[in-house]
């Protein structure tokens, strides 16, 4: 009697196993799917609701000049930001692709040279007999040079290209994000509310903490270090375009890329000024000096304006975050990777701390208060 109900139980715990493994399965199957599915909308929608996080101040001033009509203030920011952003990026996209094929051709075909200074130089005040010199003896030895290990560098080109053809791409994945912002703002209090409860749901007591976290570290991270590196790399790219400066595309994307990673945009601008001073007249490569210098030191500016309190962010996070972005995800990848790498560490730091520790000091780089057990 024994026996026969043992073997019962084992054959029912046997079954109940093979159900729940089944169950399991097909749950995992179908999240498995469903990534599968929304994968290439991924970055777009991410990068979205960051958008949507980082304009919700200003969203709340258009609803408030138009009577608090949510769809319209919506719709009216989303064809601002889409004229406002987009229009500056598609002129500059092509001059980008244009470049890149340039530097591709001249890899393949082994014939890179560099131009001998123009006569123009050697009569610049002060520096131009250093100026010639030097853009002489690069000419004659750096284009030989470049040309010898130009072989050697083919698959960057394969990369540059790829990155250049990914370029159109990444403008309509920004395109698709902005208006999935809209949407977003459209439905701001229904957004928040669901974000708060699925951080409560993952964080118990504290996920309303870790939502303001997270919002108050996107807000800061885009306007503070990516909305001022975007609106100066794309003023310098206009610049570019304006004075006509061969590749101004390729240029900007460069500039954008020292902006996010806190270098800024002088090692781009610096060499380009001397290239307009020496083939352009004076009076113009006067105005492209001042201009250079206005882009070049607005992060002085934007950044007390945009940045509010701060975010406190080791360089190293938001470099590997920029970088580690760009290369996975394309342009589009390049702020993605930042602000999400910057949340990661900040809740990393939140949950390493303790429950103790308020969230906005972390946030603002304040080092938790230690207890007298730990002194």
């Amino acid at each position: 009697m024994t026996d026969s109900s043992e073997t019962s139980r084992e054959g029912q715990l046997t079954a109940r196993v093979v159900e729940i493994t089944i169950r399991l399965g097909l749950i995992l199957l179908l999240l498995g799917w469903c990534f599968e599915i929304v994968r290439p909308f991924l970055v777009p929608m991410v990068w979205g609701g960051i958008i949507a996080v980082a304009s919700s101040h200003g969203y709340g001033h258009l609803l408030t000049l138009l009577g608090g009509r949510r769809v319209p203030a919506a719709v009216i920011y989303t064809l601002l930001a889409l004229v406002v952003l987009m229009v500056p990026a598609l002129l500059l996209t092509g001059t980008l692709i244009e470049g890149v094929q340039g530097i591709v051709e001249g890899m393949d075909q082994g014939r890179f040279r560099i131009p001998p200074p123009p006569q123009s130089v050697a009569g610049w005040p002060v520096v131009g007999g250093w100026v010639t010199s030097l853009w002489a003896e690069a000419s004659q030895n750096l284009g030989a040079t470049l040309k010898t290990i130009a072989p050697h560098f083919k698959g960057v080109g394969t990369w540059l290209l790829t990155v250049a053809a990914g370029a159109g791409l990444g403008l309509v994945k920004f395109m698709f994000a902005i208006v999935i912002s809209g949407v977003l703002l459209a439905h701001t209090e229904a957004a928040r509310t669901a974000t708060y409860a699925v951080a409560r749901r993952l964080a118990g007591e504290r996920g309303a903490d870790f939502a303001s976290l997270a919002e108050a570290t996107v807000r800061s991270v885009t306007r503070g270090i990516l909305g001022v590196a975007f609106i100066q790399s794309l003023l310098a790219g206009l610049g570019f375009l304006a004075f006509g400066v061969p590749a101004a595309g390729l240029w900007a994307l460069v500039a954008l890329l020292l902006s996010v990673v806190q270098i800024g945009v002088f090692p781009v601008v610096i060499p380009i000024v001397i290239y307009v001073f020496a083939t352009a007249t004076t009076g113009k490569a006067v105005l492209f000096l001042i201009w250079s210098l206005f882009v070049g030191s607005i992060d002085n500016i934007l950044k007390p304006m945009l940045l509010g309190r701060g975010v406190a962010a080791p360089m190293a996070v938001i470099f590997i975050g920029a970088i580690g972005g760009f290369l996975s995800s394309g342009i589009i990848g390049l702020f993605v990777g930042s602000v999400i790498l910057v949340l990661g560490y900040k809740l990393f730091l939140v949950w390493l701390h303790g429950p103790d520790t308020p969230p906005h000091e972390l946030l603002l780089g304040k080092q938790p208060a230690r207890s007298l057990d730990e002194r």
